[in-house]
């Protein structure tokens, strides 16, 4: 007993008989609520009690006259009678608040708290000769404070958020402890609206618990069932005699409870959230204040479940949008990355490695070109998965679901409930193939292949997405193909196909179109015999871009050809030139820088004529490495209906060289503006090491002193033509 002394020495003397003290004690408390008993002597017989002390202690008044260790056996082991003796003894009184005491017959016990009095009574000569008990019940109070704590404990975790778990089952605990007659149960509406599913029950058998997760929710399935069904509680009093347990009746027995009080666990807005249990081991009604309590904590467990799944719908609302937002940086991700690449196999190759492994292991890319399907594209996750795929069978298996997809224009798939359901691939947990279709044609399909979990309607759908979106691309990277090709074409028609073999001299030329080479560009170089054993050579710009300047091309090389033919002179040729570019008709803005030349071998050297026409000046590099630039100059060709140029004389030794170029070489610039220009074209051919190894080495120094300082990307077409004498 936790209790607290407070001797104050009083003495209260009692100098009446025996009888007429009983008939005293029983005028002042026999309807008093406070219980009241007279102890008289060391072994403490009671001498009277009040009708208050027979309800808490238990007996009737018959016991009157019998030592009240053996009315209450219960008290001496918890140190009550020890306390009567040394009040008796030492005539001070003793006073205690909130003792706890367990009374009643074993099985039968309950718990109570008391405040205490014990008085010393006195006799007319002032010794003890008994001791006064006054006590007040105050279970109820202390029961309360502990329910009001405990309440406040639930509230606390459920503003923390603590799991739903621990707060649910500390709840069930709680009670157990102010009341160890009971034994609690949550369980939790599912989402289907048809079960109850297991939410706690710490005092009750595992196997219990497993068996009544997953009730049905209706009429006449025992407590739960039935509460949750009617939306009110349900006092089952007597498990083993009451209908709405059938079925249940030998599960309740090996679990040892006999008598259930389930009361339904509502929402603010009515909604089931779940049950709420009261078992007893034996059968029971309950109390007015078992109602109170059950309903109480019902409440408490519905503010705790509705805040759970406010929780767990935000989480899942945060995880939705946390979700659309990557799919949305993956599609645009994807998009853009696919977008950026301007040629069709490269395009479509990046669309199946993007695939792989964000949305499946495996992923092929097949396209209809000429009339014939075939497979573009292979991404795979591993060498499995790679290896996987060059199965005939499962080949075999894609090429039929492409080729159904190719004919209906929708996406085929095993995943249940979406488009057609084709049939599941051999070693392939589940698949999608999608087509690529822009400008109403189906061009091609976008398959995905699972090999571990199958594929889900997430996966398909950003698939079919992305599909869509880089169909769009493809498409444009194909066109944009097509024109880099036909440019190419156009462009290998404008140059020679290769350079002629001229005794004592050793040719190499490159030629490097800006950008993509989209558009035919206006560089152009050629070589070509003349009679006599001479050869004419020629590098030229075109102002412009495009079928205009392709066109002038053409006519510039037909028109020098046509001309050295008849004409013997340099200048006369590019006067030719001009000539027909003047009277040209396609258009006033196009002019052409030209460098016109040719050659005669000699038995010791090359001799050289050119002339120049507004073009860059050409380098020569002689033998000992020291290069010299020819700067005599005409005017640009197309401008003017006369040309006025002066040619030039040169003889190249052996080891020397003439170094012809565009201006797509010597305006180059850097990251910071600058033009590489004649001077650092200079130094890249007088940094090779004398004698170098010819022509093509010369070709290699400067397209490497060019990328170096300007970069692979080139704004304008870039021709070099290098002659050197052997």
């Amino acid at each position: 007993m936790s209790l607290q002394s407070d001797r104050s020495g009083a003495i209260t003397t009692y100098p009446y008989s025996t009888p007429r003290r009983s008939a005293e004690y029983q005028d002042l408390f026999d309807q008093a609520p406070v219980i009241f008993a007279a102890l008289s002597g060391p072994s403490h017989l009671l001498e009277a009690a009040n009708p208050a002390f027979f309800e808490a202690f238990g007996g009737d008044r018959s016991g009157t006259g019998a030592p009240l260790a053996d009315l209450v056996p219960e008290l001496a082991p918890q140190g009550v009678i020890d306390r009567l003796d040394a009040v008796y003894r030492t005539g001070t009184p003793y006073r205690a608040r909130g003792g706890r005491l367990v009374l009643g017959a074993p099985g039968a016990e309950r718990e109570g708290f008391f405040d205490f009095t014990y008085e010393p009574r006195r006799d007319a000569v002032g010794e003890v000769d008994g001791v006064v008990v006054i006590a007040v019940e105050t279970t109820v109070y202390h029961h309360a404070q502990l329910l009001a704590a405990e309440q406040r404990i639930l509230l606390e975790q459920i503003a923390r958020d603590a799991p739903l778990g621990d707060i649910l089952t500390g709840m069930a605990r709680a009670i157990e402890e102010l009341s160890p007659e009971l034994i609690v149960s949550v369980l939790l509406a599912d989402p289907d609206g048809l079960h109850l599913r297991h939410g706690t029950g710490p005092g009750l058998p595992d196997f219990y618990n497993e068996a009544i997760d997953g009730i049905a929710i209706g009429p006449d399935i025992g407590s739960c069932g039935t509460a949750a069904y009617l939306r009110v509680p349900v006092i089952v009093t007597d498990i083993a005699t009451d209908h709405r347990w059938d079925g249940y009746h030998d599960l309740a027995t090996r679990a040892g409870v006999a008598a259930c009080w389930s009361t339904p666990i509502l929402a603010t807005d009515d909604r089931l959230l779940g049950t709420f249990a009261m078992y007893h081991r034996a059968p029971k009604a309950p109390e007015d204040n078992d109602l109170a309590l059950s309903a109480a904590f019902a409440r408490i467990a519905a503010l705790a479940i509705e805040r759970h799944q406010a929780m767990e719908a935000r989480r899942a609302a945060q995880k939705r949008e946390q979700e659309a937002r990557e799919d949305l940086a993956f599609v645009l991700d994807a998009s853009t990355a696919i977008t950026r690449e301007l040629h069709y196999a490269d395009c479509l190759q990046r669309l199946a490695r993007l695939t792989v492994p964000t949305l499946a292991p495996l992923c092929s890319v097949h396209v209809v070109e000429d009339g014939r399907t075939r497979r573009i594209a292979v991404a795979a996750a591993s060498r499995a998965e790679e290896d996987l795929l060059v199965s005939p069978v499962l080949r075999d298996q894609v090429d039929e679901a492409v080729a159904r997809v190719l004919a209906s224009g929708s996406t085929e798939t095993d995943h249940a409930g979406t488009s057609s359901g084709g049939p599941v691939l051999p070693g392939v947990t589940g698949y999608v193939c999608a087509p690529l279709a822009t400008r109403g044609r189906t061009f091609g399909a976008l398959t995905l292949l699972a090999t571990e979990h199958p594929l889900d309607g997430h996966a398909i759908a950003l698939a079919e997405e992305l599909a869509r979106r880089a169909a769009s691309s493809a498409d444009n990277a194909h066109q944009f193909s097509d024109r880099v090709q036909l440019a190419r074409d156009l462009q290998a028609g404008l140059l020679p196909p290769e350079l002629p073999r001229i005794p004592g001299a050793d040719l190499a030329a490159s030629y490097y179109p800006a950008g993509e080479g989209l558009e035919v560009g206006g560089d152009f170089y050629d070589v070509f015999p003349l009679p006599d054993d001479r050869w004419a050579f020629m590098i030229g710009d075109v102002c412009g871009r495009g079928a205009l300047a392709a066109t002038t091309t053409g006519m510039v090389r037909h028109t020098a050809r046509a001309a050295a033919r008849l004409l013997h002179d340099p200048a006369a040729v590019v006067a030719a030139i001009n000539t027909a570019l003047a009277g040209n008709a396609l258009d006033e803005d196009y002019f052409v820088s030209l460098v016109y030349g040719e050659l005669r071998p000699t038995p010791s050297h090359l001799a050289l004529e050119l002339i120049r026409a507004g073009h860059v000046p050409p380098l020569v590099r002689r033998t000992d490495g020291t290069v010299e630039q020819l700067v005599q100059s005409g005017l640009l060709l197309g401008i003017a209906p006369d040309f006025d140029g002066v040619t030039c004389r040169l003889d190249l030794a052996p080891g020397d060289s003439l170094v012809l170029v565009t201006d797509g070489i010597t305006e180059a610039r850097s990251a910071t503006g600058e033009f590489f220009d004649e001077h650092r074209l200079a130094e890249a051919l007088r940094a090779l090491p004398a004698p170098s190894s010819g022509a093509a080495a010369l070709i290699e120094a400067i397209h490497t002193a060019v990328t170096a300082f300007a970069g692979r990307s080139t704004p304008d077409d870039q021709a070099a033509l290098v002659l050197t004498a052997i």
